[in-house]
């Protein structure tokens, strides 16, 4: 199939916006499958999440990317950093806001006016107000001359989602496909089985305890003549007492946790695992430079 010629299109969309706008929950929309962690709590995504749409006439290669957000502490820096630093690799910026902000964000305007691309401005979670609400912040949006679409969405319901599909093509460069067009993403399979038992953490677990915590995947064996893949993962904490609550009273908590993640885990992959879960205590890692490498945040 020679793309240039019938006018199939290919390139990059960064989604980018505060935490917990719903960046993650569009793409798993736009993708109609379950490919980026999704919760009620800001800061869910940490790494940046490869996803690739395909087909007939396009392939889009989106990256989702951790909210911009005024970090703290060495792991908050690194994941604005991840998300800064992904504006540079796509061609077009998808900037994502929540209707609830009323206003758009100084910061990130001050950055989409430095770059040179085009910006689309989405506007999640329509669902929640009347359309009337909507006109004041799309008249700021329009006065800041710096978006060339604002789209009006509801991530969660699949509102006017498509219409974002239709526009990043009138948008990506002709070429042909830069990914096999049967690919969803190019990252491996342990990263998604992290980015799974993440979500889950941060699901059963309390306010605090989801962000003193990392996952990582210490071995991942495919099955031969056994009938699982076995996947050993390990569980960064910063203190024993978190180490406690993970593991629960006489195992519950962990033993659920694992019940869950599994439960997940084996659709994505489509066989079965077998998971074993480890938690380990690392002080302040989320402050250490080298732990944050070993488990690859850098």
């Amino acid at each position: 199939m020679d793309t240039k010629d019938n006018g199939f299109r290919c390139g990059y969309a960064a989604i980018i916006g505060k935490p917990n706008v719903g960046k993650s929950t569009l793409l798993n929309t736009l993708l109609a499958t379950k490919i980026s962690a999704v919760t009620h709590k800001p800061q869910t995504t940490r790494k940046k999440v490869i996803a690739i749409y395909n087909d007939s006439n396009s392939q889009i290669i989106f990256l989702d990317t951790p909210g911009i957000f005024e970090p703290n502490y060495e792991l908050q820096k690194i994941m604005v950093r991840i998300a800064m630093q992904t504006i540079g690799e796509a061609e077009i910026i998808l900037y994502m806001i929540d209707i609830k902000q009323k206003e758009l964000d100084f910061y990130i305007l001050e950055t989409m006016k430095k770059i040179k691309k085009p910006v689309f401005l989405i506007i999640n979670k329509i669902d929640l107000v009347n359309k009337n609400s909507l006109l004041p912040l799309i008249d700021e949006a329009n006065e800041s001359l710096l978006f060339k679409e604002i789209i009006p969405i509801s991530a969660l319901k699949g509102i006017n989602t498509d219409d974002i599909l239709k526009t990043l093509k009138e948008y990506l460069p002709p070429g042909p496909p830069l990914f096999p067009r049967d690919t969803i993403s190019s990252q491996p399979e342990r990263f998604f089985v992290a980015e799974i038992i993440k979500e889950q953490i941060f699901l059963q677990y309390g306010e605090e305890i989801p962000y003193c915590t990392a996952v990582y995947i210490e071995e991942f064996r495919e099955a031969n003549e056994r009938k699982k893949d076995y996947i050993k993962v390990v569980i960064l904490v910063e203190r024993d007492s978190q180490k406690k609550i993970i593991i629960g009273k006489k195992g519950e908590a962990i033993k659920n946790l694992g019940i869950a993640a599994r439960k997940n885990i084996e659709p994505f992959l489509n066989r079965p695992v077998f998971l074993e879960l480890f938690v380990k205590t690392r002080k302040k890692w989320r402050q250490n430079a080298t732990i944050l490498r070993s488990i690859g945040y850098l």
